[in-house]
């Protein structure tokens, strides 16, 4: 290890700068790792805020520019450090047996896994989370879809200026709402003069209307994520194969379930009873219990109803996760919504890896570093988004319209979409469904690649699927 490199940032922490070296089997990559904040400046060159950002790069032939990937999560309100210490960074936590929860400190390892072999890698922590601050007064202006996306792109121009890469291929990797700031952020850069190569969509969701109450497109959307947890509990799908099972859900509710929603109560007792029956076979709860709810069925429901004869509940983010049901008085719904035994199995170790990293670096942050703010941040966030070209400001914003606006611009741009089969929080079938009703010409279509796997949201801690998206994210970078 190299010694280290210090530069001072007026009225800031000093950035701080090593040299590592980075080993998977026979393979051995030299990489600086820099912590530090960059100043994100609107067009007008008013400050918005100063963005933390930890990034890895490889030594460079100046004649063979690397690309650089611009990665975050989503949130609104979470910092960086689950892409980063849980799946793609040089660093991840090891691997954990049979979906335990970690404790903490948890061993950290060199990532066999990461894309730096092929792309350095900069995460940037969302204003208002993390170490990154918001300037007094410009909370509204950046905690808003737009103007969120507005941050992002001062603060990758930051970035490239202050380490002389405007020559580099760039990339934009997000994860869950990362994704709507994907597709709001590509086109953005575009019409600031920042060309993409490319962009990473990590459990992804376009159309934010799918997530309102009631919505037809919320329940069949969510109906394959439950045939699918109800599978890996031996409550459906007994003897098939996880993929071929989770398919049939998806034609299930495409072709028989979403036209019945649609339809409401003009739909016959017999015909609602017929799908019930065919519901609970792919769900594995009753019928009884399907037709109370008229094959509507609410997250949280499903949540505390698949194993309650076990007096468990199972996780949102992975359904694969269980923990045990809380007393009555504590089944308020936003607080079943909150306890995630899958977000509790990694969240503590991801971060006190990130911030053990962080004192090997050198780096003197704060003490308190914000892996989330949602309280803050989310609570205070505004949906409101004008799509390009639609008069109208949409209060649930369909950002698949500014995706597809910027692949038309640039038609050499590729699109990778990971998702999970027991991913709850956002269902592929319902990006399936966004990106069909978007009638992208064959050429663009072909720009776009989609990979499911056997994991949850956060696909990096599910060890096979880990494994399985890094070898695919090399090949995808270098197609």
């Amino acid at each position: 290890m190299a010694e280290e490199h210090v530069a001072a940032t007026p009225e800031k922490a000093a950035a701080a700068s090593k040299t590592f070296t980075w080993r998977a089997g026979e393979q051995a990559l030299q990489y600086d790792a820099t912590a530090e904040t960059v100043e994100c400046l609107a067009r007008d060159g008013a400050k918005l805020g100063d963005m933390f950002c930890l990034s890895f790069v490889v030594p460079r032939n100046p004649n063979a520019p690397r690309p650089v990937t611009f990665c975050y999560n989503g949130g609104p309100g979470s910092s960086s450090v689950p892409i980063d210490f849980g799946g793609f960074g040089p660093r991840i936590l090891a691997e954990s047996p049979d979906l335990a929860h970690l404790s903490t400190p948890w061993p950290v390892v060199d990532n066999p896994h990461t894309p730096l072999p092929v792309t350095d890698l900069v995460f940037m922590d969302a204003l208002g989370t993390g170490y990154s601050t918001v300037e007094k007064g410009k909370e509204a202006e950046v905690w808003c879809v737009d103007g969120d996306a507005k941050a992002f792109a001062a603060g990758i121009a930051a970035w490239l200026t202050a380490h002389g890469r405007w020559g580099s291929p760039v990339y934009l990797m997000g994860e869950s709402y990362g994704t709507v700031r994907n597709a709001v952020l590509v086109r953005m850069l575009q019409e600031q003069g920042v060309g993409v190569a490319g962009v990473v969509m990590v459990s992804a969701l376009f159309d934010w209307s799918q997530t309102l109450p009631g919505n037809v497109l919320y329940y069949a959307g969510l109906l394959p994520t439950y045939a699918a947890c109800a599978q890996w509990f031996g409550r459906a799908g007994q003897g098939e194969d996880p993929d071929e099972f989770f398919e049939r859900a998806c034609r299930w509710a495409g072709e028989q379930l979403a036209p019945a929603l649609l339809l409401g109560d003009a739909v016959a007792p017999e015909r609602e009873r017929e799908l019930a029956g065919q519901m609970a076979e792919l769900v594995g709860v009753s019928e009884q219990w399907l037709l109370e709810r008229h094959l509507r069925v609410e997250l949280e429901d499903f949540r505390q109803e698949l194993l309650r004869d076990e007096g468990k509940v199972v996780g949102r983010l992975d359904m694969r996760h269980w923990t045990w049901l809380d007393q009555p008085v504590q089944l308020n719904g936003d607080h079943i919504a909150a306890e995630d035994p899958a977000d509790d199995a990694t969240n503590s170790a991801c971060v006190a890896a990130f911030r053990a990293f962080l004192q090997e670096l050198g780096y003197e942050g704060p003490s308190v570093y914000l892996d989330n703010n949602y309280e803050k941040v989310n609570k205070d966030w505004k949906f409101a988004h004008q799509a390009p070209g639609v008069l109208d400001t949409g209060m649930a914003p369909n950002v698949a319209y500014d995706l597809a606006t910027a692949m038309r611009r640039a038609p050499r741009m590729r699109v990778c979409l990971i998702g999970g089969r027991y991913d709850a929080a956002t269902p592929w079938w319902n990006v399936e469904q966004t990106l069909a009703n978007l009638y992208l010409p064959t050429e663009l279509k072909a720009n776009i690649e989609g990979h499911l796997y056997g994991c949850g949201h956060m696909a990096y801690y599910d060890a096979d699927t880990n494994a399985a998206m890094g070898a695919m994210l090399r090949d995808w970078y270098q197609k």
